[in-house]
């Protein structure tokens, strides 16, 4: 069933009805007539699309052609100030709930593709500059680390914004003693909103605020990584690459050998669309009085929530058509000094050498290296001995003369592999750290999802117990 604003127009008049009686302010004989009313305007809605209309004052002439005006009283004590408020965070609310099960997938590739990945041993990039090696597993742990904020943002959202504004009736309360609890038990709402003015004038554009800057912040995630992956399709021989073919790539009309990853060009363009969709959002509510409709269309915000899952759905297939090659990846790292850190800090550590001049050292190293096109599995072992004695006589004249380090240690020092599998810090890309974190963002995204579950089930058995209640006044 299409859950639009005929929809849950029709679900907040069967709540009235059940609510109404139950208090005794609706006859039996009344809430019998409404309770046909209603079923028979949804049987001509199915009917006719045309008559699925968006807007109370809409609905209601349909409502009394089918009965009569004595089936107004349904509207004592509510406006369609109420009903509109009610009606958008209800779809929002269901919206959000949908990008919050996109981003769930995304989320569970992350994880298998660093499962996968755990001794992939990778380079990382500092201001565009090949800086550290890194593992795959970890790298791609700090990336679902992000996302798992935004998941969690998702879920904290949903929860502030999960209260029922019926009763609010215009935007300063009701002389009708309609049961605000019992309205916002049977919607799925956790309870009212208290202030009647914030329900009706701030609630429906703060909830669209709120989870717009969100998917922005999704949106930046997912084109940052995009944005890292693209940077390897510069190099001839690139370390991770889409698999060719399918809507992954394109061939080029003029040069045979190009590749172009479509894929990911798409979906770099969705994100900037999610960005966007985020400053229409904003810019529509900008400068205005409280209670203005601009921020509050239904469409158009479903439009940014809907842009967002789409760019979700296409990032998991560039995840999913991601090709890395291990070999590779450590062969770019051996190109390079990446490793060079890990001769200060073992100068440092294990030799008790003042770190800046273990670090001068190290960078004295590079420089010889790249002048001489020297790469570092290749370095002379007695070049590094002339290197340290250089800067100690410059430096450090009051440290030892001859460099500390053995040819094995030397080495040990310059292996990506090594220097991985010898961190020492709670979180870093050490393999016993990446396996805790693996399972703990794993159980932690696991807490999202039920709390998201929990919701949708609240929200689906509340209107399971409407309709059963709303059906006995049909007798």
């Amino acid at each position: 069933m299409k859950h639009d604003e005929f929809y849950w127009i029709s679900e907040i008049n069967k709540a009235s009805v059940v609510s109404n009686s139950e208090e005794k302010l609706l006859d039996a004989a009344t809430a019998r007539l409404a309770a046909r009313g209603i079923v028979a305007v949804e049987k001509e809605a199915e009917a006719d699309p045309a008559k699925r209309v968006k807007k109370y004052i809409a609905y209601e002439p349909l409502l009394i052609a089918a009965t009569g005006p004595e089936v107004t009283i349904l509207h004592a004590g509510r406006s369609s100030q109420d009903i509109l408020s009610t009606m958008r965070v209800a779809i929002l609310r269901e919206q959000t709930m949908a990008l919050c099960g996109a981003l769930d997938a995304v989320i569970e590739k992350l994880l298998a593709l660093a499962d996968a990945h755990r001794d992939t041993v990778v380079p990382n990039y500092t201001n565009g500059v090949a800086a550290q090696p890194n593992s795959y597993a970890h790298y791609l742990l700090g990336c679902t680390a992000a996302f798992l904020r935004d998941r969690e943002r998702l879920n904290e959202c949903l929860c502030r914004y999960n209260e029922c504004p019926m009763g609010a009736t215009v935007l300063n309360g009701t002389g009708w003693p309609l049961n605000r609890s019992r309205m916002a038990e049977l919607l799925g709402f956790d309870r009212p909103r208290i202030n009647a003015f914030d329900c009706t004038c701030e609630t429906p554009v703060d909830f669209a605020l709120e989870v717009s800057a969100i998917a922005a912040s999704i949106g930046v995630h997912a084109g940052s990584m995009i944005n890292d992956i693209m940077v390897q399709y510069a190099q001839s021989r690139p370390w991770i690459i889409l698999q060719e073919g399918g809507e992954n790539t394109y061939v080029s009309s003029a040069m045979p050998q190009k590749r172009n990853p479509g894929l990911m060009n798409n979906c770099r363009g969705d994100a900037s669309d999610v960005v966007s969709e985020m400053a229409a959002v904003y810019t529509r509510v900008h400068n205005l009085v409280p209670g203005m409709v601009d921020g509050k269309s239904v469409e158009k915000n479903s439009r940014m929530t809907k842009t967002a899952i789409a760019m979700l759905e296409r990032f998991l297939k560039v995840l999913n058509a991601l090709r890395i090659n291990p070999e590779r990846a450590l062969e770019e790292l051996n190109s390079d000094w990446t490793a060079s850190q890990e001769i200060a800090d073992r100068l440092m550590r294990d030799h008790g050498l003042p770190f800046r001049i273990g670090h001068h050292v190290a960078s004295r190293m590079v420089s010889w290296a790249r002048a001489n096109n020297v790469l570092p599995k290749s370095f002379p072992y007695e070049q590094m001995q002339r290197i340290y004695k250089e800067e100690i006589a410059e430096e450090y004249p009051e440290g030892p003369t001859e460099l500390p380090m053995t040819e094995a240690e030397f080495l040990d020092a310059l292996d990506p592999r090594r220097i991985i599998a010898n961190r020492k810090t709670a979180g870093s890309a050490a393999p016993a750290e990446v396996d805790a974190m693996l399972k703990g963002f794993a159980a932690e995204h696991k807490k999202e999802q039920d709390k998201t579950q929990a919701l949708r089930m609240k929200v689906d058995q509340a209107i399971e117990v409407l309709e059963a209640a709303f059906a006995r006044h049909l007798a």
